[in-house]
């Protein structure tokens, strides 16, 4: 079945019985008890038995638990560019609309029930080591993020699509981080809006030459 707009982002795993791969078992077992209940509060053991496999079957996928995390945010970042491609193909040639529908589309799935943040932003903080595997992962997801970002707002014809970049950029990270704190009434309700904000205020005008864009107001 195709997948539906219900199911954008972090798509639950499948139940891990109906899998017949020892290692898909594995990392659809991982995806949902390390997103549900946080990295370090979840044992290889727990994991194994959650799965249905034999121990020795870990350790011929996964050398480590580490190698395992890695597996499970290489999946999770798989999924997220399927839902960031989707929704960019509904506006094909409109970018500021694109921006938008990823604002909307964020906001509802930050706003449902068992939304436990960004998985990436999660394991960042679980593991600052700067050269674990599981933050490596985490890492070049919110590069790639920034990067796409710039690209649309470039395409958009931002006056500095690097700094529209970075503001979306934060607004996904503080509605990641908020809905945690702040529950389903809290501050991610605004992200739409905000968005929408920043996105005009970049493009208002965004033909006049650069060079009048600089001058102070009252020299015009």
């Amino acid at each position: 079945m195709r997948a539906t707009q219900a199911d954008e982002i972090l798509r639950p795993a499948p139940d891990p019985s109906a899998v017949t791969s020892p290692r898909d078992r594995l990392l659809n077992t991982a995806n949902d008890l390390f997103y549900r209940r946080g990295i370090h509060a979840v044992g290889i053991d727990e994991v194994v038995g959650a799965a249905g496999v034999a121990k020795m079957s870990l350790y011929r996928s996964f050398p480590s638990k580490d190698e395992l995390v890695a597996a499970y945010l290489a999946r999770r970042s798989g999924l997220y560019w399927d839902w960031w491609d989707r929704v960019v193909a509904r506006h094909p040639g409109d970018p500021r609309q694109q921006l938008l529908a990823l604002t909307k589309s964020l906001r509802k799935r930050a706003l449902r029930a068992g939304w436990r943040g960004c998985p990436f932003t999660n394991a960042a903080c679980e593991f600052p080591e700067p050269d674990h595997p599981a933050r490596r992962v985490a890492e070049a997801n919110k590069r790639e993020l920034r990067r796409r970002f710039r690209a649309i707002a470039t395409a958009a014809g931002a006056r500095s699509p690097a700094r529209l970049a970075d503001q979306l950029t934060l607004l996904f990270e503080g509605a990641y981080a908020s809905v945690l704190t702040f529950g389903h009434r809290g501050p991610a309700r605004a992200l739409v809006d905000a968005a929408a904000a920043m996105i005009d205020a970049q493009l208002r005008n965004s033909d006049e030459p650069a060079v009048r864009r600089s001058q102070p107001r009252g020299a015009r």
